[in-house]
């Protein structure tokens, strides 16, 4: 954190005014320059730029009782404060057309300004689901790039995992304030990114988790990347506002598919549709991003299936049509594990799909 104390007190306490909000702030900002002279400027002016209640508010000057927990906070090794005046602050944030003014961070400030790739998707996902997450996270952060997700359930909890087993960096964004962990169960998760990335959150301490703040919190997520793969999703899941983030930031958007017949397939087939880049194996990312792969190293880069995986279910398909009763059968599978297993041997013109729900081995 490069703010002095006073600073920090400024940018704390013009945060806390009711009613502002971060759109406001950089409003102010344009207009006075600095926290410091916000708080310095006169009522007419203020109410110039901002309404009356708010100007009311910043006149009393910096609430230094509300602020003092934060200030106490930042004295904590790891705690910083970074605002739109400090060096540290992400250069692709600034290129968004709603940067926050205040993120609240804890870990290692380095992880914000290197490329980064965000994978989001499902809390309620499936087996298959988390293991692609993950896989994909481990492949794309030994090719050097930081894994920024959001901490939740499924798909954001394996993307960060995948991260971290590969020994890289990755960057939590969340919605609530960082003296909370949400969800309660990945406290452990949270220390790891912590020790190893970092967590940030453009909401003071002590805010709770809403509703209202995920899908805000989600142009960062989209803001801090190059790039957006969406792993599962229902046609109501908030990891379609990530994708129209970054499509609206010119980021790039990827979407694996999966069984016509899953809900979890629905969002990512929408977002196809409309433009996202099919993803079914590793290289479908890294061909995209290879300008901005520039630490990369040698890694085998998997495809959805294992070869294992992929060989022992056309062995059990034979090249007689088969259906797919008798496939989850024999496989032991799950019918949305298989499904998509199928869908991704199709793609690869390994199989055909044939009337009646039957499938036959081609190769």
């Amino acid at each position: 954190m490069n703010q002095s104390h006073d600073e920090s007190l400024y940018w704390v306490s013009l945060q806390l005014i009711q009613g502002l909000g971060g759109q406001g702030i950089c409003k102010l900002l344009q207009t006075f320059g600095s926290p410091s002279q916000i708080f310095n400027a006169s009522h007419q002016q203020l109410c110039a730029v901002t309404s009356e209640s708010i100007a009311s508010q910043i006149r009393k000057g910096p609430d230094l009782e509300a602020a003092q927990p934060t200030i106490d906070w930042l004295q904590l090794p790891n705690n910083h404060l970074i605002t739109l005046a400090d060096s540290h602050y992400p250069q692709k944030l600034l290129e968004i057309s709603d940067p926050p003014p205040v993120i609240y961070a804890k870990g290692d400030l380095a992880c914000l300004n290197l490329p980064a790739f965000a994978i989001v998707g499902s809390r309620n996902a499936s087996v298959q689901g988390e293991k692609n997450a993950e896989a994909f996270a481990q492949t794309l952060s030994q090719h050097g790039l930081c894994i920024v997700s959001g901490m939740a359930l499924g798909i954001d909890a394996s993307a960060h995992r995948g991260a971290l087993q590969a020994g890289k960096k990755t960057i939590a964004v969340v919605g609530t304030g960082l003296d909370i962990v949400y969800p309660a169960k990945h406290r452990d998760l949270a220390h790891q990114i912590v020790a190893q990335g970092l967590i940030i959150s453009e909401f003071p301490l002590g805010t709770p988790s809403r509703p209202q703040n995920f899908p805000r919190r989600n142009r960062i997520i989209s803001g801090l990347s190059l790039g957006c793969l969406v792993v599962e999703a229902n046609v109501q899941s908030g990891s379609l506002i990530t994708a129209r983030f970054a499509a609206e930031q010119g980021r790039e958007v990827f979407a694996i598919p999966g069984s016509i017949h899953s809900p979890m397939s629905k969002g990512c087939h929408e977002l196809i549709k409309q433009g996202a880049k099919l993803v079914d194996h590793m290289k479908d990312i890294t061909d995209e991003l290879a300008p901005y792969l520039t630490h990369q190293e040698h890694v085998e880069i998997p495809s959805l299936m294992s070869n294992t995986d992929e060989d022992a279910l056309l062995n059990i398909m034979g090249f007689d049509p088969i259906d797919i009763e008798l496939l989850i059968e024999r496989s032991g599978l799950t019918g949305e594990d298989l499904s998509a297993k199928l869908l991704m041997l199709e793609l690869e013109n390994k199989i055909a799909s044939l009337p009646g729900g039957r499938y036959q081995r081609i190769v």
